[in-house]
């Protein structure tokens, strides 16, 4: 006999029904419980809507339950299966041909950017190589990237940010002031910096014990779906169709541990805690924090997901996640620091519109990017070996007007070129997932086939350049708004016209023709 499932429903007394009859109006029967009817489809003689006389196939249930039995192994767990040790970024080789070749797959043009980061990334490999001492004597070749809005420099930290297997932080300087202001200071980037690495080095250990995490969740479902009586041979006939992924969406009821937050309650001190970590154990020390758990019904994959973080995080230490993020950090941290220009005042005008504590915020980076000590509830991170990579514009400012000990620190200095109408074209066509793939794909979904001739490419992107000269130079970003204008009438008909659409160079002509037209008689007010 197949023992009792547990469900949210209601599971009739066994014996109330004869064996193999489906119960007309609760849908359920103590043999087989609450099994998706999807699935009892597959084994019953005949259709169920013929409610109480209709006999459920048990006899081809339990051959498929037979089946599993000889198919699927216990649920074992190996006490004696280690945890591997991490592999930070340090360990991975990423040769300067692959960085630039990955890139090239998102970004046209840029040779000397791409080239300058794949080697910065493969500098920080060859420093893992060396002896300590000597280790220790090689600081990291900080860069300045200069070029106008638009030509790649925030997409290079966007691709970056995905290829490298480190600490990688990308944030805007503007977001900062002067310690003494309201607002962040720039210790705050390290702060984010070392949750990131925290982020990614549980994340990269939770792989690790990705196997027997998956053996116990595995359990701890089947032991909810049937009842603690239950044979192995029936647990085992459940965990195959577990397996199958035939019961995600029978809702179970499992047991979590109480999760406390670990930056404390939102006070004003807030700011007092993130500096005196003693403070923080003291206050969770109040709140009493326990093995308290909370009762949560919820479907098969959720549960899934929920029990497997649970059990990772048992399986984890917590300390030891700690201090490998603190060193991977420090030892592999990268921070991008865009639209650094803003925060710089130009040496000819007499009267400065920018933020009064925005040369502060030059000091305050003079330190952390040369080299200090920064206090998280972590403990002390040492910034010496973090890389920084600033970005600017630099179009009402020169780069010469940054702070000189600024401009020292940033010895690798990357000069981005304009985009030519060329270079607009290729990027309409060259990358991977380019504007144009997405909105061949967006309209496919409607069962509309769309494509762009060549000659109307060339279109866009010469409309792009030609705005972008008579008015505002926003670059690339420039072609987001002549492509959505370009399709906008035959997204707005997508629905009620089906088929193929061919874009022309006449058709983007008329759509775009007022745009082109106009100038922006602004920049001639005076």
């Amino acid at each position: 006999m197949f023992p009792l499932v547990r469900c949210s429903g209601k599971i009739l007394p066994q014996g109330r029904f004869r064996p193999g009859i489906l119960a007309p109006r609760f849908q359920f029967h103590s043999r087989i419980g609450c099994l998706p009817s999807s699935l009892l489809s597959r084994w019953s003689t005949r259709s169920l809507s013929n409610s109480l006389n209709s006999p459920v196939g048990i006899r081809r249930f339990s051959g498929a339950a037979a089946a599993a039995r000889e198919s699927t192994t216990p649920i074992v767990l190996d006490a004696t299966e280690e945890i591997e040790d991490d592999t930070t970024a340090s360990g991975v080789q990423l040769l300067p041909r692959e960085v630039v070749d990955h890139l090239d797959r998102y970004i046209i043009g840029q040779e000397a950017a791409k080239k300058a980061v794949a080697i910065a990334f493969r500098n920080r490999w060859r420093r893992h190589r060396l002896d300590k001492e000597m280790r220790e004597e090689i600081m990291p070749k900080n860069m300045l990237m200069v070029g106008p809005t638009g030509c790649g420099k925030t997409e290079i930290a966007r691709r970056l940010a995905k290829l490298a297997d480190a600490p990688f932080l990308k944030i805007e300087a503007t977001k900062f002031t002067e310690i003494g202001f309201h607002g962040r200071d720039v210790d705050s980037i390290i702060r984010d910096l070392i949750e990131i690495s925290i982020t990614q080095t549980k994340a990269r250990r939770r792989r690790k014990v990705s196997g027997i995490v998956n053996k116990i969740v595995e359990e701890k479902i089947v032991e909810r779906l049937v009842s603690h009586s239950a044979s192995k041979r029936d647990k085992a006939s459940f965990l195959k169709l577990l397996r199958d992924g035939e019961m995600e969406d029978m809702r179970i009821d499992i047991d979590l541990d109480i999760k406390y937050p670990d930056s404390g309650p939102e006070i004003p001190i807030g700011h007092v805690i993130e500096k005196n970590p003693h403070i923080m154990l003291e206050i969770r020390r109040l709140w009493g924090q326990g093995d308290k758990k909370e009762r949560r019904n919820v479907d098969v994959k959720e549960a899934r997901k929920l029990l497997s973080e649970m059990e990772s995080d048992k399986l984890l230490n917590n300390d030891d996640i700690v201090k490998e993020a603190i060193r991977s950090a420090e030892q592999d941290g990268i921070v991008f620091l865009d639209e650094i220009d803003k925060i710089c005042t130009s040496s000819q005008s007499l009267h400065s519109s920018a933020d009064a504590s925005a040369e502060g915020v030059q000091r305050d980076l003079l330190p952390l990017i040369e080299g200090c000590t920064v206090v998280t509830k972590y403990g002390n991170i040492e910034t010496d070996h973090i890389m920084f990579i600033a970005s600017g514009a630099f179009h009402s400012v020169k780069p010469s007007d940054m702070m000189a000990e600024l401009q020292g620190r940033l010895p690798i200095r990357v000069e981005l070129k304009g985009l030519t109408v060329n270079d607009l074209e290729r990027i309409l066509k060259e990358p991977e997932f380019n504007l144009l793939k997405q909105e061949i794909a967006m309209m496919s979904t409607e069962g509309v086939e769309l494509s762009f001739d060549d000659d109307a490419i060339k279109e866009i992107a010469i409309v792009a350049a030609d705005v972008n000269f008579s008015s505002e130079n926003i670059g690339a970003r420039r072609l987001y708004h002549i492509v959505e204008k370009v399709i906008e009438t035959i997204s707005f008909n997508a629905p009620d016209k089906k088929g193929k659409i061919v874009v022309s160079k006449d058709y983007v002509h008329k759509q775009c023709g007022s745009i082109s037209q106009k100038t922006d008689l602004g920049k001639f007010i005076i």
